[in-house]
This record gives C-alpha cells, structure tokens and sequence, in this order.
C-alpha cells in the first residue's frame, strides 16, 4: 500500500499568495490578531495520507484462482488489480503497476505466495505472508506471449505456455529459466504440416509426474514424457480445444471444444474418443452427428467416493438459445442441471475437500465468477442452492449517483439499521457455512461506528456499516416506491424529464442523532423520511408541489394566468394537475394545440395505500412542477434539520422552504430576492411568470444543455459542440464539474467515456453564454443558531445560504413555541441580506465559537413516529441553543466558508473578516468539508487537479497538501466525500469503493488494523497408497525435477528470451510491516536480514570472482601448453 511524501508546510507560515490575516482584519479597531483568537492543536505532524481498503467488487474481473488449504480466493481484472478474499471482512487490494490485464492466477498451495501471468508477457510472484502483499520477482518475457501457466502442487517448477506453441518452465523460488524447453515441433507429429496454435492447456498426469499433458488450441492434444523428452501419445480432435481436465487416477481425460462437444479419452487409446457427447446438442433421429452448439469454454471432471462424478461446464449452449442468460451447466450421473446467471461467466472453480490430485476430489461448491457479481453454489444440497454471499459486492446493484461517509456516528443507529435492514433478505440460501474462510481479522483500535450511504441510478438508497475498514450493508431504501410506475411505454409519463431512471438519487441530507432522511432526485423531486421500528400502511402519501421559476427582468409582465397555490397539501396523487393534463404532449416543452404544459410534476405520487416496512418511512414528498412549458430545474443543494421541521433545497431558479411537520410551503423566492435586507415573506404569493431563460445551467457557465433531451445525457458530455481532442475534453472537464451543481442520467460511471458529439437536438430556445453566466443557483445550505443581522445581540435560529456566484446570505427563521403551537403557528422567516462573498461556488458553510470549537446545527433526539404519545414525550425535545459566549469582546463566533477557490473566517456578529486563504488559482475545489481531526477542527479540500489539502481553523493555515490523483474523472469528483477523524472515500470504478485516511495516526496504525491473510494451516495428508499399489507400483509416481530442470541438467536458459526483475517486496515489504507494536524489534531484525543479505551478495560475488579467476587461470594454462613446444615461426 503506497503511502505519500507529503509536502509539510511550516507551522504559522502560509505562502505570499494565500496571506492568513486580511488586510480587513488589521483596518478593523478592536479586531483580535491572529495569534490572540484561538489556540489551534493541530500540526501538519498530525496529517498523512495513504489508502486503507479497497470495498466492492472487483471491476473487470479476468481470472481467479483459489487456496483450497489456506482458503483464500483471487481475482484479477483487466487493469491489473488483484482482490484477494478470505472470511468475511478479511479482504485485500494490489495492484500490478503496468496495470495489464491479469490472464492467469496459480497460488503455490499453502505458502502464502501466488504467481499472475499478465496480458504483457510478465509473471509476478507475490508474497501473502504480509499484511500488503508484494512483488518478490518478476519475469518479462520477450520474444513469446504468454497462454497459459500450470503450478503443480507442492512443486516449485511452473509451466509456462506460449502463443507459439512453446513450454518454458520457471523456477518460482528464483524466477529463473530452466534450460528445459518442451518445443512445439517436437511435441507434434512431424508429419503434421501446419502449427498447432498456442498452448491453452498444461497439467501433470495426476499419477504420474514426469507425464505433462499439453493441449493446442487446434485440437491436438500430447501426453509428454519429460524424462524421455518425447511424446508418448498424440490425440487428435478436429474441433478447437478450450479446456482439459484429468480424472484423477489418471488414466482418463476430458477435453472440451469449439462445436460445444465434451470428448472423454483413454489415455492409451490415442486413435479416437472413449465417448463423445454434445450436452445441450439435439439428438437427430437418424443417427448423424448432433448439431454444433456454441463453444464450452471450461470443463471441470471431480470425481467422488460414493456415486458419480461431476462434469461443470461453462457454454456449450444451443445456437437457437438467443438471448438466454449465460448457464453453468453441473452433470451429475443422469443428471444436468442448468443454472442460469445473471452476467456472463468469466471463470468458474470447482471446490474440493483436497488439495491431491491424485486423490477422489470430493467436490463440494462451485465459484462461478461473473461480470459483476461473485455466486457460490453448493453442489452437496439438492437443487444446488446457492450460498449467502457475505462480501460488499453489490455496491453497483444500480449505478451509484452520490455518495456520503458519517465517521463517529452515534452507537445505537448502526444496531437499529441492522435490525430494520435483516428483515430484507432474500431466502432460500444455501444452510452451510461460507466455503472461503480463510485470513483472521486486524486487531484494530478504531472503535467508533462508521456509516456510508450510497444513492442509486434506481432511485434505492442502501446504508453500509463501514466501521474497522470492513463493509457490510446495513439497510436498503426503494425511493421509487413512493410513485406510480409506468407499465409500458405507451403509459410513461409525458412529464419525465429524463428518458432513463427518473427516480435517480441526486442529493441526500441526513441527521444521523434524529435519523431523519431527505433526498433529492433527478425528477425534481424531494422525499422526507422519517425512521420507525414499527410497520405502518400510509393510506394517502403527502405531497406537496412547489412552482419555482426563473427571474424577470423589468420587461417582463407577470402572466395573467391564474393564481398559483404552492402553500397548499395535496393528499395523495388525487388532486394532482396531471389528470387534466393531455399525457400525449411531447416532452419538448413546445407550444402544443392546448397550450404548453404547466404546473405538472415530473412523477406521479401513488394514489393507493402504501404499506411502510419497518425502517425509512415516507413524511412528506415534494415536487417542482414544470413551469409554461419549461421542465423544472435540477436541484443543487438541500438540507433538513429535525430541530425546526424544516426542508430547505434550492436551484438555478431560487430556493424553497418547506415545514414538513405542518405540510406548508413557507417560502419560494429566486435568488436575486435574498440579496434584498427586506422581509420577502410577507408577500401574498405570487403569479406565475413569464420567463426569460427557459432551461438555463446550474449556476454553470460551460453547461447550458437542460432541455428533456440533453438532462438524460451523461454528466460527462456537457458541452454543445463536439470535442474531439482528450485535451479539450479534460479542459472541459476541469471547466465543468462542479461539487454541488450535480447534473446526471443512468449512469456516474462513464468518466470520459461519452462522446462530446452526442448532443444532436437543438435547445427548446436560444440561450446566451451570458443568459446562462447570469443565472446564480443555490449551492449550500447550513442550519445555524447564530446572529442573523450585524452587530445583533441575540443568537436565534438562522439559516445561511450559498450560491454559485460566491455570495453567502443569512436567512433568519423565527419558530413558534413547541408542542402544539408549533404545528399551528406558521414560522417566520426573513433574509437579512448577504454576509460575504468569496470566488467560485460556495462549498460548505459552518459555525466555530470563541474557542475554535464546532457548533454543529441543532437537532431533535430520535422518536418512534408510531410509538405511543408517552414514549414520544419521553424522547421529543428540542436541542437547545448553544448559549452566547462569555467571552469579552464583540465577537463570539466564526462563520467558516469555503468556496471553488478561496476560505474564508468571519468574526459575528460584527461580519469582521479575519482570516482568508486562496486555495487554488489554476485548479478548483471539489469537494470541501470542515471535520473534526484530533480533537480540533480543519477543513479538507479536494481539488479537480486531484490534490487534498487541509486547512487549520479558524487561522486557516494549510496543514497538508498532497498531488494524490493525477487526473479526476467524473466519478470520482462526484462521489469523493470526507468525514471526522481522517476518514474520506470515492468511488474508484463503477464498482468499487477506495477509502482512505490523511490521518497520521491511523496511517501508524495501519498494519494492525488491516486483516491477515496468510494463517498456519498444516497441509493435509497425502492419500494413502494402499499395499498392494505400493508393492506393485501402482500408486502415483513421483518425479525429482531438479534433476530434470536445474541448471546441471538442463542448463541455462537464453538470456534474451526473459528478463528477470526482482520485486520491491522483499525487504521493502517487510520495512512496511515493521510498523505498530513490535516495530522496533521488527526494524532490528530487517537490519539483520539486510545485513546477511549484503553479505550473502558479497558471498556470491566472491565466489563468482573466484570462478571467474579459475577459469581464467584454467584457459592460460592451456594455451601456455599449446604453445609450450612451438617455435616462434610455427606460430
């Protein structure tokens, strides 16, 4: 695992560009300096950054292989990774650094160290004994590619086939070449005038060692003798081979083929098959051959004590199956069963209770590696079920559209979700424990509970334990539930605005002490959720629709259409706009014979009852409607605070307030209104208006594209004109992203895959890059209990609102009494105007007082909302307010706000700025939190151009600044998120999840709390030979090949043909794994080892010189002797 260098800054010390103390500050009579605020504890020695673990599965899988004595399970994928898997918890991540393709995986059985061949040509070999697997050796191959590696077991000699049809054969102690080649020419018949084709099968004859069966891809397979060198048996098929498998008594062969046929062979019978059979063929009446099938890809042949073997196989399906799942068929006697799958199958691996060949293989599971998921079948039970799987690999269930990481959540809520979250699971699973067992877990000391929450593409939205570097889900939330589902498509909503997954996650905010729950999707739609351990059947869902429209300028009239109710509750989908909507009308927002469509939402809220499981219930749904003819914009920011019954989210267009306790609308403004000191509340609402700017951008100058059509594309192809250069298209992607004006379709995952170009429709209207500049939307909201105007006294409850032009306003609300006055009265609420302004779009927001410390927003303590009257009494009471500082002096707390480009600290109430940092000038922030750290406080940011940084407070001086990523994507922007206590996470694939921590302490940490993989485990006893096979021979037969492939018999190999580089694992890995407890004792001993390793260089160099010098020696005496007796004319 690679840890930084970082780039420590002096303490106290910030560059010429990025001055801590303002200008401002200094000019301000009274204002406090620097040094004088707040005594910071955090120090750049207390920030490191590394990666921890690696969650999910793995993306692109290519092949695995299995441990059967360790029990330890690998897979590698087409980049170069390598996942390895043990009991649940224990899993570990490598990675290749030429990230080519992994095309082969052999484990040296119980040694801890497995050998991957690679699409380049190289093979590694990596130690498992430590707790970051590394390199030992490498071998690069040159003039040949690699087809195929077989490892015998308890051997050190590893067959290497090739693309032309050669064996070479490494020594995997030294990862050297032995002088043994087995050469194709040889191996065929002589008269044979064509090539056999690459090797794609080796193995040992499982009671003979010195026989090694080799399979050519054109159907020729040869039994060689390597004692002998010569091939004793030659057997030919006219089909292509793709797999061979011995029986293990080894006097029988199974081949599988091209046309879909199984071929069983004698091995002294080499003239025709023993038995042929096609096992999804159709069997003609008439006797002729059974039509061709597709290809078999892999046979497996495991043999058992008691009854028949098995047969699995991969393919081999009818060619008038179209469009059928991918099977793994499992015969067994007179029976075949087919299972289908829900991917195609990459691999598949028989499990059987020895690690012999040569013994009954007793076959007891199947891992069957698909695309994207890992299924594990129990052959031992009737129908083979299959086994729970107990890895996080279904974080790509639905493409992932927003993630968010909690650290040091509250104790009870990880136990509450589990509980909510077991009644969810499927049946039917197998009853036998998880087959791969193997590893132990890290003993680590990181106690506090850790929750991830992903959103999906399919509107679900699951909640993850994530706490000591293991994943498990907790619970799983179907958002989509709330609304009416189209059955077709004649009877899809003509008011969707996206084409595919209209209930997409866009945004969530969650209280975790309350457990309330708000997400926003990509239909413009708001959910409020509240939790409840009871199940409750909802007979009318509550909803809201909410008209939010674009500014006007003075030339424009308001429209005398009628009056709009935004305030008012609809019960159910009943009342809903939509039914006296035409749901022929194209999306397009054009004119249409009965005028442009207006005030229909984008969903339809089921009209019948909704049973409510235990777990997230819906409180109350909100929907923005589409606007004369124009479709709602996206929303960008959103926020719920428990304490006041409040939802506030907001747009390109404003920004809305909903009370969710009493159902109301309290306040829907655009955001040139908030700048205004005015109470805008007060205002009876207003007409619907005409707008100027049908579907502008959020807040985004280089993305205009929200027509119906272009919000369906991916988040990744913003721009209207083609970008044909990947120059262009990462400046476009550096101008694009921004963290909170998030904009997707179906899928995150795409990165620079999608084309530019694929804009072909032309905007419902013409929109200037100027119109599109202009248009300011909300970006962050925090709730807060602070000063709301100037130089005010009292503390009360306040709201701040960022935008995408840098402005932070503070919005004060002013909540009725408790109980039931507050279900009665309406609350108050009034903009007081802009606090600041900073560069780029505002990030985050949030609130210190006198002492630094945080001042998070206040919330209400967890009730059961089907609970009885009396539990909720119990438990329902309002946070109070944090009291007003007793500090001397004006000022009493710090208002922290971090932008795309610069931070920020401002003294309240006197809105005195005393702190300010510039970020970054070439690049911009993506995503910003301000988290607790060692006791304190710091903001850590993460920039487009991939580095991390964070920021002391309030003094804002950097603390670490690391070049992690060379390049972000798209994915990654979206979902990199930070959290307390060093933690951060992204989404590093389509299907995976990287955490990581910039914590100095849990980087020393670290080997303690990462599992173990290697465990001793004593190889289990060779079988029995029985007496009369051992009296007459008739047991397996071993082969010393030492003697057959050391450097004294066979010589040595050609120098050009590989080339051998040793591994940075030897010594570099262990120094990695002398950190923690007995690291002392560890570097002692790596001293030592390094030093025996020097001398044991030297020793050899010596030597090498002494035979050198021999030799040498040896030539001079013999040529002394040739011209001893000469004359000086015979010369």
């Amino acid at each position: 695992m690679k840890k930084f260098n970082i780039r420590k800054v002096l303490d106290g010390l910030t560059a010429a560009s990025s001055s801590s103390s303002s200008s401002s500050a200094t000019a301000q009579p009274g204002t406090p300096r620097e040094n004088d605020v707040v005594q910071e504890t955090l120090q750049s020695e207390h920030f490191q950054l590394c990666k921890t673990v690696r969650h999910g599965f793995p993306y692109q899988p290519s092949s695995m292989a299995f441990d059967p004595v360790q029990k330890i399970l690998a897979i590698g994928t087409q980049s170069g990774a390598l996942r390895l898997f043990g009991r649940a918890g224990v899993e570990c991540y490598c990675q290749h650094e030429s990230g080519a393709a992994v095309i082969q995986l052999q484990f040296l059985i119980n040694e801890g160290a497995l050998v991957s061949a690679l699409a380049d040509d190289s093979i590694h070999l990596w130690n498992l004994r430590q707790k970051i697997p590394a390199i030992l050796h490498s071998l690069k191959f040159n003039r040949e590619r690699i087809t195929y590696c077989h490892l015998p077991f308890q051997s050190k000699w590893l067959y290497i086939g090739t693309e032309r049809g050669n064996i070479h054969i490494v020594n995997v102690e030294s990862f050297t070449l032995s002088g043994y080649v087995i050469m194709w020419n040889k191996a065929i018949e002589l008269s044979t005038k064509t090539h056999p084709g690459p090797v794609v099968h080796i193995s040992d004859n499982p009671m003979d060692e010195g026989k090694l069966l080799i399979g050519f891809e054109c159907g020729v397979v040869v039994l060689w003798d390597l004692k002998c060198k010569k091939a004793d048996y030659r057997y030919n098929y006219d089909e292509a081979i793709h797999s061979v498998d011995w029986h293990h008594e080894g006097k029988q062969f199974v081949c599988s083929h091209s046309d879909g046929t199984l071929t069983t062979w004698n091995v002294r019978a080499p003239a025709k098959p023993a038995q042929i059979i096609t096992p999804h063929g159709k069997q003609p009446k008439d006797g002729k051959k059974p039509e061709p099938c597709k290809p078999i890809l892999k046979v497996e042949y495991k043999t058992t004590r008691a009854g028949d073997p098995f047969h699995v196989l991969s393919g081999g399906l009818s060619y008038d199956t179209v469009g059928r799942r991918a099977c793994l068929t499992v015969m067994h006697g007179k029976s075949t069963a087919v299972l289908e799958m829900d991917y195609p199958i990459v691999d598949f691996l028989t499990l059987c209770e020895t690690p012999y060949p040569n013994d009954f293989q007793e076959p007891y599971a199947v891992v069957v590696l698909l695309e994207k998921d890992l299924v594990v079948i129990d052959l031992g039970q009737i129908g083979y079920p299959i086994f729970e799987n107990p890895y996080p690999l279904t974080i790509h269930e639905s493409p992932v559209t927003c993630c968010e990481y909690f650290a040091d959540c509250p104790a009870e809520l990880i136990p509450a979700l589990y509980s909510v979250g077991s009644r969810q699971k499927r049946q039917g699973y197998s009853k036998k424990e998880w087959p791969i067992s193997g590893g132990n877990w890290g003993q680590g000391t990181q106690s506090y509970p850790e929750i991830i929450i992903t959103g999906h593409a399919d509107g679900s939205i699951k909640f993850w334990d994530a706490s000591a570097f293991m994943l498990q889900v907790l619970y799983k939330l179907k958002t989509a539930k709330v609304f009416e589902r189209a059955r077709g498509k004649e009877e899809k909503p003509s008011a969707d605005i996206v084409e595919e997954d209209p209930f997409a996650i866009q945004t969530l905010s969650w209280c975790p002490e309350s457990r309330m729950l708000c997400v926003a999707g990509v239909s413009a739609h708001v959910i409020a959720y509240r939790f409840s351990k009871q199940e409750v059947t909802t007979e009318e869902v509550q909803l809201l629709e909410v008209r939010m429209q674009g500014e006007f300028t003075d030339g424009d009239s308001p429209d005398p259409g009628g009056d709009q109710t935004p305030t008012q509750l609809t019960p159910g989908a009943s009342s809903s706009p939509q039914e006296s909507e035409p749901l022929a009308q194209p999306s397009t927002g054009s004119n249409s014979s009965d005028g442009p469509r207006d005030n229909i939402p984008c969903l339809q809220v089921r009209s019948s009852p909704l049973k409510q499981s235990p777990g997230y219930q819906v409180e109350l749904v909100i929907q923005l409607v589409w606007v004369s003819g124009e479709p709602p914009q996206p929303i960008t920011s959103l926020a719920i605070n428990s304490s006041y019954g409040l939802v506030v989210f907001g747009n390109s267009s404003g920004l809305a307030v909903v009370d969710y306790l009493q159902k109301t609308l309290l306040l829907n403004m655009g955001t040139t209104e908030l700048y205004s000191p005015s109470d805008p509340y007060q205002r009876q609402p207003r007409s619907p208006r005409k707008q100027r700017q049908p579907s502008g951008a959020l807040g985004d100058s280089n993305d205009g594209s929200n027509t119906s059509e272009d919000r369906c594309k991916s988040p990744t192809s913003g721009s209207t004109s083609p970008c044909n250069s990947d120059d262009e298209r990462k400046q476009r992607f550096i101008e694009k992203v921004k963290s909170k004006s998030r904009r997707f379709s179906k899928t995150v995952a795409n990165d620079f895959d999608a084309k530019d170009n694929s804009f072909t429709r032309s905007r419902s209207s013409s929109v200037t890059s100027i119109d599109r500049e202009s248009r300011e939307a909300i970006s962050a909201f925090h709730f807060c209990e602070s000063y709301p105007r100037k130089n005010d006294s009292l503390i009360s409850p306040c709201l701040l609102v960022g935008t995408t032009q840098g402005s932070v306003m503070m919005v004060a609300l002013s909540l009725p009494p408790g109980g039931d006055q507050r279900l009665q009265q309406p609350v108050g609420i009034s903009s007081c105007g802009t606090l600041v302004s900073l560069k780029g779009d505002i990030l985050t927001m949030a609130l210190l007082d006198s002492t630094g410390a945080l001042l998070p927003p206040s919330y209400e303590p967890w009730y059961d909302p089907n609970a009885s009257d009396e539990e909720k009494e119990k438990t329902r009471r309002r946070r109070p307010a944090s009291p007003p500082s007793s500090q001397e002096g004006p000022d009493s707390q710090f208002a922290v706000l971090c932008s795309e480009k610069q931070a920020k600290v401002v003294a309240m109430p006197s809105h005195t700025r005393i702190y300010k940092h510039n970020i970054t000038e070439s690049s911009f922030v993506l995503r910003a939190d301000v988290v607790q750290m060692a006791g304190a406080n710091c903001i850590a940011c993460f920039c487009a151009n991939g580095h991390i940084m964070t920021l002391s407070l309030p003094s804002l001086r950097p603390l670490l600044d690391v070049n992690y990523l060379p390049l972000t994507d798209m994915r990654i922007a979206r979902t990199f998120s930070f959290s307390n206590l060093g933690q951060a996470l992204y989404l590093t694939s389509a299907t995976e999840i990287q955490r990581i921590t910039y914590s100095q302490e849990t980087c020393d940490n670290l080997q303690e709390m990462l599992s173990e993989l290697f465990t001793p485990v004593e190889t289990p006893e060779a079988p029995n030979r029985g007496f009369f096979k051992g009296l007459f021979g008739g047991g397996a037969q071993s082969l010393d090949r030492e003697d057959l492939f050391g450097e004294t018999a066979a010589g040595k190999a050609s120098r050009s043909l590989a080339q051998h580089i040793p591994g940075p694992g030897g010594m570099e890995g262990m120094k990695g794994a002398a950190s923690g407890v007995v690291g002392d004792l560890a570097r002692a001993r790596i001293a030592l080892d390094e030093r025996g390793q020097k001398l044991g260089e030297l020793e050899e160099r010596t030597a090498a010189m002494m035979a050198s010098a021999d030799s040498f020696s040896k030539h001079a005496h013999d040529m002394m002797l040739k011209y001893k007796d000469k004359k000086w004319y015979q010369l």
